[in-house]
């Protein structure tokens, strides 16, 4: 008998139907001889629906009330579940973060995972329940409600999974895997039967929304087995493993992509290592995590800083930099919304060179100018102009996947 954590999104519980379906499939499973915890998302669009009622009240609603408010939908969504499986026989019981014992820091929504007492889900399973868990929130050390971002749902499972120990976390959602580009925009997109941790993690934080990128790391530092699944249509979907590949002849693995971008420049700055510090210490003092950094435009003591951060924050991030302008003495701050992000991510780049010039002779035949670059061992990633994404995506997929 194993131990399986499953994880279902919005879309795989966005209607009574769906939710039916998601009960059918848990009891499958429950009936093979395993042991089941749930997680759940609240129903599709229902987040969305929520942070509307919250800003029709107020533009930038504070931080923890709009916790308290947007919690409320895996509330419902677990019930449901709960209900569907009781209904056909078989006991189950859902429960909220601080009924699960779920601490969290207070970074109101962006949280993170502090400790997880499994006693609860354990004597449940115990009984033979099948424990529905609601995902993406939690309480800090105060009691008060926190949520853990977007796709937070994910690290809640892979965290849970982790504490119980399970031997399996299934994200089940509406895509039947990982695919080397986004199949929505590259129709010539193909499944990976595997992909490391090390590229699964690269993949997540460059923008794809397969997997949360918190809930990679996590499963990397518990070393919890990971696979994607779809709801709709289940198989063996893509193993997430922490075995490299023996035989590297496919360089990149897949291609990520990201419009959650926002681009920062402080101009003439005072070209002193302090200050750049000063920026960053700031930002990230209101939780704004910088991506891309470069130095750009040198002119004999001062410099421009360049830098991205998600689109969310980018009216926080230029107040923020408006405010150092005169502590700095640099002449002016510059903000651009109209930028998306493209990568390459593979292992095999380790040990093969010439990977950036084909990706960037791929984006010069279509006149795609590169805003910002960054590179690591494995990936390779390029800020442009938002309108050039789609067209730079299927220009990446072409230049690195032979298409059979």
């Amino acid at each position: 008998m194993s131990l399986i954590v499953q994880k279902f999104g919005g879309t795989s519980v966005g209607s009574i139907d769906r939710i039916e379906a998601v009960a059918d499939l848990v009891i499958k499973t429950k009936q093979q001889g395993h042991q089941v915890v749930v997680v759940l998302s609240a129903m599709a669009g229902e987040t969305n629906r929520l942070i509307s009622l919250a800003k029709q009240i107020d533009n930038r609603p504070n931080a923890r009330e709009l916790d308290v408010l947007i919690s409320t939908g895996e509330q419902v969504s677990v019930a449901l579940l709960a209900m569907a499986i009781i209904k056909r026989g078989h006991s189950a019981i859902s429960l909220l973060a601080d009924q699960a014992l779920i601490q969290t820091d207070n970074f109101f929504g962006k949280a993170r995972v502090t400790d997880i007492d499994s006693s609860r889900l354990l004597h449940e399973l115990e009984h033979g329940r099948i424990v529905i868990l609601a995902g993406f929130q939690g309480r800090d050390s105060e009691g008060n409600v926190t949520t853990l971002g977007r796709g937070g749902t994910d690290t809640t499972a892979v965290e849970v999974a982790a504490a119980i120990k399970a031997n399996e976390c299934q994200i089940y959602t509406d895509v039947d895997g990982v695919y080397t580009a986004d199949p929505r925009i590259e129709s010539r997109a193909r499944r990976m039967d595997t992909i490391t941790f090390e590229e699964m993690l690269e993949l997540a934080s460059l923008g794809a929304k397969v997997l949360q990128i918190r809930c990679v790391e996590a499963a990397g530092r518990y070393n919890v087995p990971l696979r994607v699944l779809s709801t709709f249509a289940p198989d063996q979907g893509t193993l997430i493993t922490y075995e490299e590949p023996q035989m590297l002849d496919q360089v990149v693995s897949g291609i990520a992509h990201n419009k959650d971008e926002a681009l920062l420049t402080i101009c003439g700055v005072p070209n002193t290592p302090i200050n750049l510090a000063k920026i960053l210490q700031l930002l990230a003092q209101h939780a704004i995590e910088v991506d891309m950094i470069a130095q750009i435009n040198q002119k004999d003591a001062n410099i421009d800083y360049a830098f991205t951060v998600h689109r969310n924050d980018f009216e926080q991030g230029l107040e923020l930099l408006q405010s150092l302008v005169q502590t700095l003495g640099a002449t002016e701050v510059k903000g651009n919304c109209n930028v998306a992000k493209i990568s390459a991510v593979g292992v095999g780049m380790k040990s093969h060179a010439g990977v950036a010039g084909t990706l960037f002779q791929a984006l010069a035949a279509e006149n795609i100018a590169a805003l910002l670059i960054s590179t690591s061992e494995i990936k390779i990633s390029v800020l442009i102009d938002e309108k050039y994404l789609e067209l730079g995506v299927r220009a990446l997929h072409s230049a690195f996947f032979v298409i059979n």
